[in-house]
């Protein structure tokens, strides 16, 4: 079968947004690798790593409680092992992990990549909605994750001193709103002490898994899958009910895809199976094998908590504070993950301009977005105070995850079909076997939406609806601009000799290649002057994460004075006009900042009754508009070399 991309181990590079120069952050050699490798684990794996703090438990004492008994017990750990074989192992870091954009994964990244091969077919617009649907999930689970992994851990404060119940709700609290507000600084230092932690944290998980094991490893016949069968031919309602919480297993299996692009596919691939995967399974097992050696009611009482039960009484409080600070550390994996999605989605024309901060000096992708900040904290805030506790919000959690999972089998037959160009008889077997997988976990989750399913669900509409909405009065906003456009070579021969011309540089930034932008309309008819250089800019974000050097930018020469200018980037990489402009000696010479003007067009939108949106997303689109951060930002342009021209449009 063929395949667009290859299995060997790739290291990620980053590219100066000026230059496109590539730096690469580590070689090829096996030492680099295992330290990309380590590092994956302390920034990749946390959301998956704290699962098992609350997902055996789920499966017993959740919302479809099962007997404590062999078959159950046994039969749940077979489907935990089977669901991350498949999910994880086979379908994320075996299959989707192949189809790289550039060396970036993640379902824009995805769509990304198959968009050109289909955007002329019927089924083109459909995948990108698909696309930012996932997307748009993801920002509930953004919320969902840090809630109840910060909350299943401070709960272990209960197995130490049940005493110290009322705290729990306080403390963490405390510790969500901390990790919000040391964003703005950056987690470069704290960073620094991730991977030490996780692997210590992954390290314990094996540890008091295999002291279990050992006292009980009859438990480890749960590997065969007749286990998880013959579960499902005993109780079978129960049995489907199930996979809603043995699902809270994989979670964070779109992580390894989303964060391929910081550690390369070699070295997930590593930390995966050589590490993460084996400290899992192990504590899993170890879980069971714990439930199985005690008495009933030691059993049940045990299943309230069975992580922390696992460890000694005088070891307890030392592993609640272990496992605080992986599901700290998995928590902002999660945060800086929305950061860098909405980047995306900002590159690529689904999401207005916001403010975005630099926090590294050295990593381009350290950003920090405020207002996805406020607006995730506040979201964590409300649903700790609403749900209380981390087996309501397990109800919650998985809608959003299998959702996403499902959506991502969509595109991967996209993927098989038309990019690798598998041949059905080998790309059949392999969607229905994860179509049926990924879709009974979604329906099983399903039956959970009146039990807090539906919040991630509402989070994820609205972000759909602002997303799409965005995009298409953007869409419209242009051909309306376009309709009424005049020829830019036109206006140059007759402007020539209908303005006086002053010394220096302006700039004209333009959101199309096509007519003459608003703001030099408005320009020469109310001051009446044109500058000796006039460059119109257009910046366009390619389907690419990077673009290459070569590729960086076009001119076109009109005469009189008068250039069009294309600046192309990619989108994962930062629109930083000034410093690609300094980089190149176009246009007739080099540009001097102190010398050059930056003239923006600010379009104030007026509803109206024209076919294109409804009239209440219009007006959403133009709130949309004004709340935008400037250009100006956006592009990293001078505070004192801009000037802002205004006109009003209907779209």
């Amino acid at each position: 079968m063929s395949d667009a991309s290859s299995d060997t181990a790739e290291v990620p590079t980053v590219i100066d947004p000026a230059t496109g120069r590539k730096t690469p952050v580590g070689g090829h050699g096996s030492g680099n690798i295992t330290k990309l490798a380590l590092g994956a684990v302390g920034v990749v794996f946390g959301d998956i790593g704290t699962s098992p703090l609350y997902a055996f438990r789920e499966t017993f004492v959740g919302p479809h409680p099962l007997a404590i008994d062999e078959l159950h017990v046994l039969g749940v750990v077979s489907l935990i092992f089977w669901s991350m074989t498949l999910v994880v192992s086979v379908q994320y870091v075996g299959i989707l992990m192949r189809a790289d954009n550039k060396g970036q994964g993640g379902s824009l990244a995805l769509v990304a990549l198959i968009s050109g091969a289909i955007r002329k077919s019927r089924y083109g617009p459909l995948v990108v909605l698909l696309g930012v649907f996932a997307t748009s999930l993801f920002y509930g689970d953004s919320m969902i994750t840090p809630a109840v992994s910060v909350l299943s851990a401070v709960e272990g404060l209960t197995v130490v001193e049940s005493r110290l119940s009322p705290l729990v709700l306080p403390i963490a609290l405390v510790l969500l709103v901390a990790l919000f507000m040391i964003q703005k600084s950056g987690t470069a230092k704290v960073g620094a002490v991730f991977a030490p932690v996780m692997v210590t944290y992954f390290t314990v998980l094996a540890v008091l898994g295999i002291y279990h094991l050992v006292q009980m490893p009859h438990v480890l016949v749960a590997l065969n899958p007749w286990y998880a069968i013959q579960f499902f031919m005993t109780d079978k309602m129960l049995g489907f009910l199930a996979l809603g919480s043995v699902v809270l297993a994989v979670t964070g299996a779109e992580a390894l895809y989303s964060d391929m692009g910081h550690f390369g596919r070699g070295p997930l691939r590593l930390s995966w199976f050589g590490f993460v995967m084996p400290c899992l399974l192990i504590n899993y097992f170890g879980q069971a094998a714990m439930i199985l050696g005690l008495d009933d009611a030691a059993a049940a009482e045990a299943m309230e908590n069975p992580f922390f039960h696992l460890a000694p009484e005088s070891l307890r409080l030392p592993l609640v504070i272990l496992a605080t600070c992986a599901t700290f550390i998995a928590s902002q994996a999660v945060i800086s993950g929305a950061f860098s999605i909405t980047h995306q989605a900002m590159q690529l024309g689904f999401i207005p301009r916001l403010s975005t901060r630099h926090t590294s000096e050295h990593e381009v992708g350290q950003i920090y977005i405020p207002f996805v900040n406020w607006a995730l904290m506040t979201g964590v805030i409300v649903l700790v105070l609403v749900f209380q506790n981390s087996s309501n919000l397990a109800s919650a959690y998985g809608i959003a995850v299998t959702g996403a999972m499902l959506i991502d089998t969509c595109l991967m037959t996209v993927l098989l079909f038309v990019l690798w160009k598998w041949k059905p008889w080998q790309a059949i077997p392999v969607i229905v076997t994860f179509f049926v997988v990924d879709g009974a976990y979604f329906a099983a989750n399903a039956t959970k939406i009146k039990d807090g399913g539906w919040f991630p669900l509402m989070i994820g509409g609205i972000a759909f609806t602002l997303l799409t909405t965005w995009n298409k009065g953007r869409r419209l906003m242009r051909e309306r601009m376009t309709e009424a456009a005049l020829p830019l070579n036109v206006f140059a021969k007759s402007a020539h000799g209908s303005a006086a011309r002053v010394p220096g540089t302006a700039i004209f930034m333009a959101s199309t290649n096509a007519g003459v932008p608003s703001a030099l309309l408005h320009n020469i008819k109310h001051n009446k002057v044109l500058h000796e250089r006039v460059v119109v800019l257009t910046v366009e974000v390619q389907d690419v994460p990077y673009v290459e050097p070569a590729e960086r930018y076009s001119m076109t020469d009109l005469g009189q004075g008068f250039y069009r200018m294309t600046l192309r980037y990619g989108f994962m990489e930062e629109t930083d006009v000034p410093a690609a402009l300094a980089h190149y000696e176009v246009c007739g010479g080099p540009f001097e900042m102190m010398k050059t003007s930056f003239f923006l067009s600010r379009q104030t939108l007026v509803p109206s009754a024209k076919p294109g949106m409804a009239i209440w997303r219009e007006k959403l689109f133009a709130w949309m508009m004004r709340n935008a951060a400037s250009a100006m930002e956006f592009f990293r342009l001078p505070t004192n070399r801009v000037v802002e021209l205004g006109s009003q449009l209907e779209i």
